[in-house]
């Protein structure tokens, strides 16, 4: 088999994967494990991990955990079997992860993580996350001034199981709550989900008619917020998201959603493969097991210099 073959594989076929000894080649095999490519951030750290992995000279198999830790458990299961050097991973759970992490560290493979804290230290070698505080702070700052520091809203909440979710409403209010006319009359998750946020954003809006704008704890609900929102002809209401999509920026650009944060998932996880490789080449990253990223607010100002989640200079 050539290098820099990419194998992609889901729960479903780890026996398929197990039985196909021999695949790591060249510098061996790199597992890259995140959640659903439904949602394109995701999407993003899956690709740019693999791209740098292959240029590196690895190995790579790509797999998917849907936000299941039983599954996600199982795909460790499959990397340690494949023999992988070492495992990027955007994780399931800050708690449910942790066993995983330490039964790979005890199979002699290093984990690098990427977007997500696991709630222990000393057990990967990297966590590289944005930094979600500073991002949330940035976005709440522009969604008060978008909405003239008054109005009633609604905060759109991500997965409970997510550190990331509680880090950015703690943000958001930090900011918010300065402002006394800022009103929240709904706060409920949506899990991450554009469906489930459409059908909360229909929900508030019937209970809550006057609301005049949303503040969303990632990019994907904010789009299933904006398309209710439309859907009921209330393209007034502010909405402001987090991630960077390309979605978000396209809407923006339409004079839709008015802003998002940029967390730089595409070089988070190229930066995960290069401090794997530089583990497993010296014993070390030379740096600290947390790092953070800092984000950058978009808006309208910016937002055509967007893509991929990444930046344009």
């Amino acid at each position: 088999m050539k290098p820099n073959r990419r194998l992609t594989i889901s729960a479903l076929g780890l026996s398929l994967a197990i039985a196909m000894p021999g695949l790591a080649a060249a510098e061996g095999l790199i597992a890259i494990i995140t959640p659903s490519h439904d949602n394109p951030f995701f999407k993003a750290e899956a690709v740019g991990a693999e791209a740098r992995a292959q240029e590196l000279g690895y190995e790579t198999v790509v797999m998917v955990h849907d936000d299941d830790p039983n599954k996600q458990s199982e795909l460790f299961n499959t990397a340690i079997a494949r023999g992988a050097k070492a495992i990027i991973l955007d994780n399931a759970g800050a708690d449910a992860t942790v066993a995983a992490v330490q039964r790979a560290k005890d199979a002699g493979i290093p984990s690098f993580l990427i977007d997500r804290e696991i709630k222990e230290s000393g057990i990967a070698v990297s966590q590289i996350v944005s930094n979600n505080y500073q991002g949330a702070q940035l976005g709440a700052g522009e969604f008060v001034r978008l909405m003239g520091e008054e109005g009633q809203y609604a905060e759109l909440l991500g997965r409970e199981a997510d550190t990331n979710a509680g880090i950015r409403s703690s943000g958001y209010h930090d900011i918010i709550d300065q402002y006394p006319d800022m009103v929240m009359v709904a706060q409920q998750t949506a899990n991450w989900s554009q469906t489930e946020a459409y059908t909360v954003m229909e929900t508030i809006l019937q209970a809550q008619p006057d609301i005049k704008g949303v503040i969303s704890g990632n990019d994907t609900m904010a789009m299933g917020a904006w398309a209710a929102l439309e859907a009921a002809g209330r393209t007034d209401v502010i909405v402001v998201g987090f991630d960077g999509s390309n979605d978000v920026r396209d809407s923006i650009l339409a004079g839709g959603i008015k802003a998002t944060v940029l967390q730089p998932a595409y070089r988070q996880a190229q930066l995960a493969v290069e401090q794997a490789d530089q583990y497993l080449r010296t014993g070390s990253t030379g740096l600290d097991e947390k790092q953070l990223m800092d984000c950058i607010l978009i808006n309208e100002e910016n937002a055509a210099q967007l893509e991929t989640f990444a930046l344009a200079q």
